[in-house]
């Protein structure tokens, strides 16, 4: 009898708390009825989202959108580390949401349109969230959540990825972290050939899954629909074959893409550059500023556009873009980025100092790689390869500034300094190189689509180590590599450290074979020819070919000659002075490495030189022109009143080094222009 009445109450209460949940569940479906109804008239990208969100939350708690709503706006306003784990906490409080309520909604795969239409929603909204999660996981470095995340995606099988194509995103984590292993994450393989093999592997397996899933999808979609995800699959098969290197099957990728809505231009610019054609990469870089409209990710078509302008001897150009950029987009991700293409730009300007500023702003900014394959690894590279560029030029110029540099202890105390310094930094570049496992395929190859440097920054890293070992290296890819518009200056490399190694015979007979090579485009490989001329000078003055030496001089002048004062070459030029001269700025002048002519038959440049005022009031206007009478150098004009400093000024402006550029000696005096 007692059991029975137990029983009875049991069973009771048990009613009792199915009415409760039923009234429970009847409240929390009006609640979220509600929040959909609110939702309809709202931008979960816009600014409203963040007061929308509180309200959702307000009304139900336990609905995943409110957490949406708050993680999206904290997504799109985020710019830093901090920014993006704030992110990450609603997002994921949202996706475990969804996960609790609707697993039978997120399952369900079906053909009919009319079981499809109530669920879908849920498949789009989970998916968004996903690919904002998973981008806060990229941004703050934490990888082994992303790939969990993509894993745990995976596993719903939707019929339709919407926002995240999980095999493409699967291989593009693989990639963007081919150079470790398995010991630092578990899912990579064990070497960079395995992982981009495993990478590509996965791409295979995504279109393997939209072939599998157009069965069911065919009976709802437009027919064609999956021509739109096959694209997004080309688009990183095409980043993986330009990494590879494989010429053709990268163009053929591109060539799927191309009159498409997703044809990557700054992609396919990077894939133009590395096969050496700067010019219809130059085009493409223009083209993608529209692409990357809004994105608040480094603009790599603004940062490799700069180097393009380098290669151009356009030096200014780039750096008036980099300012540009820093300007426009501040502190943001990307700042970092652009300081060192300022650095960069500044130093093949001539203004080292400037160019160290900016290198240091570089290193001491905590940059946010978002949405690229850039590491941090790169940007420290990036950053001390300028830096030694600019030790090296600093030590070249003692010499610029004074011819008879070894008659005076001064000079050579600073130089034994500096000649310190670039040795440290050498030290420091080698140490960090030798722990780069993709040395042999990014810097080694001299263009290459993860390269964040120059060509001819990487001339600085090798020419003082191991010069037979680069000889072998770089003669190999002359004859071999598939991109024969490159070879050439690989082979330039080749004799370069020929002379290195004192064989001034073959160097020239080498570079005399570049110099006839049908590829080369005067107008955006200024650079290229201006070191191959430096090249057959220095291995002129090497052979005593005076009339070679002078005229390969003159052609380095003539092309680029912001270089010349960090080359150790002496130019020559014929002096022309009018007005009332100022001999203290004049001597100063011809104590500076240049060789003043007189002789027609010499190629030189031709300095004017007008002199007016007096005392306080000096005035002095200067113009440089080429033996066509064109300029070099325009005509400009400098107010001083200190002469001591006027004359090393005067020296560099003469190379188109615009500005004071502040040498010790400039300093000492206290001279600023």
């Amino acid at each position: 009898m007692v059991r029975s009445r137990y029983l009875a109450y049991r069973l009771v209460f048990l009613f009792f708390v199915l009415g409760c949940i039923d009234v429970q569940a009847q409240r929390n479906a009006a609640l979220r009825y509600e929040i959909d109804a609110k939702r309809m008239g709202t931008d979960m990208n816009s600014e409203d989202a963040l007061p929308r969100s509180r309200e959702f939350k307000r009304i139900d708690s336990s609905y995943y959108v409110g957490w949406m709503y708050e993680g999206s706006y904290k997504f799109n306003h985020a710019a830093d580390y901090l920014g993006f784990k704030n992110a990450a906490i609603p997002l994921e409080r949202a996706l475990t949401l969804m996960e609790r309520d609707y697993r039978r909604e997120l399952a369900t795969r079906t053909s009919d349109i009319m079981q499809y239409f109530p669920v879908y929603k849920y498949h789009i909204d989970y998916t968004l969230i996903g690919y904002y999660l998973m981008n806060c996981y990229s941004n703050t470095e934490d990888v082994e959540k992303v790939h969990s995340l993509l894993r745990r995606v995976l596993k719903w099988n939707f019929q339709r990825d919407y926002q995240m194509d999980v095999y493409n995103l699967l291989g593009w984590t693989v990639h963007r972290n081919r150079y470790y292993t398995s010991t630092k994450y578990s899912f990579l393989k064990n070497s960079i050939d395995e992982n981009e093999r495993y990478a590509n592997r996965l791409l295979d397996s995504g279109l393997r899954r939209i072939t599998i899933n157009k069965r069911l999808n065919s009976q709802i979609f437009q027919p064609g629909y999956e021509e739109f995800e096959k694209q997004s699959v080309y688009h990183y098969k095409s980043i993986l074959y330009s990494y590879a290197l494989k010429i053709d099957s990268a163009a053929m990728y591109y060539n799927l893409l191309r009159n498409t809505p997703i044809f990557p231009h700054n992609n396919y610019a990077t894939f133009r550059t590395i096969c050496g054609d700067f010019r219809e990469a130059e085009s493409e870089y223009q083209q993608a500023v529209m692409q990357d409209a809004g994105d608040k990710r480094l603009k790599e078509w603004a940062y490799y556009s700069s180097i393009i302008d380098i290669y151009k001897a356009r030096p200014d150009r780039g750096s008036e873009l980099m300012r540009d950029m820093i300007k426009a987009n501040g502190s943001t991700p990307g700042f970092g980025w652009y300081n060192i293409a300022l650095a960069r730009t500044e130093h093949y300007n001539g203004l080292i100092l400037s160019s160290d500023q900016h290198a240091t702003k570089a290193a001491g900014f905590k940059e946010v790689h978002i949405g690229t394959t850039l590491s941090q690894a790169h940007y420290d590279f990036s950053v001390q390869l300028v830096r030694l560029m600019n030790k090296q030029s600093l030590l070249n110029r003692q010499k610029f500034e004074n011819k008879n540099w070894w008659y005076n202890p001064r000079i050579i105390a600073r130089m034994s300094r500096l000649l310190g310094e670039k040795y440290m930094q050498q030290f420091l570049i080698i140490n960090q190189f030798a722990q780069n496992p993709e040395r042999d395929r990014v810097i080694y190859k001299l263009f290459s689509t993860e390269s964040t440097v120059s060509w001819d920054e990487v001339w600085y890293l090798v020419k003082d180590f191991s010069t037979q070992f680069f000889v072998e290296r770089f003669k190999k890819e002359a004859q071999t590599d598939e991109r024969k518009i490159v070879r050439k200056y690989f082979k330039l490399f080749v004799a370069r450290l020929k002379m290195e190694q004192g064989e001034n015979k073959e160097a020239q007979l080498l570079l005399n074979e570049v110099l006839q090579d049908a590829n080369i485009d005067p107008d955006y490989e200024k650079l290229f020819l201006a070191r191959v001329y430096q090249a057959q000078a220095e291995c002129a003055l090497r052979r005593k070919n005076n009339a070679a030496y002078n005229e390969y001089t003159y052609r380095l002048y003539q092309i680029y000659p912001q270089l010349v004062p960090d080359t150790e070459l002496k130019t020559n030029m014929r002096l022309n002075i009018s007005g009332s001269p100022d001999d203290i700025v004049v001597d100063r002048l011809k104590d500076c490495n240049i060789e003043w002519v007189t002789n027609s038959s010499i190629p030189a440049p031709s300095v004017y030189l007008v002199f007016s005022g007096a005392g306080a009031k000096k005035r002095l206007e200067f113009y440089v022109l080429d033996r066509e009478g064109k300029y070099i150098v325009e005509k400009q004009a400098i107010d001083y009143d200190k002469s001591e400093a006027i004359g090393v000024s005067l020296a560099y402006r003469l190379f188109n080094i615009g500005g004071m550029p502040r040498t010790e000696e400039t300093q000492e005096v206290g001279l600023s222009i």
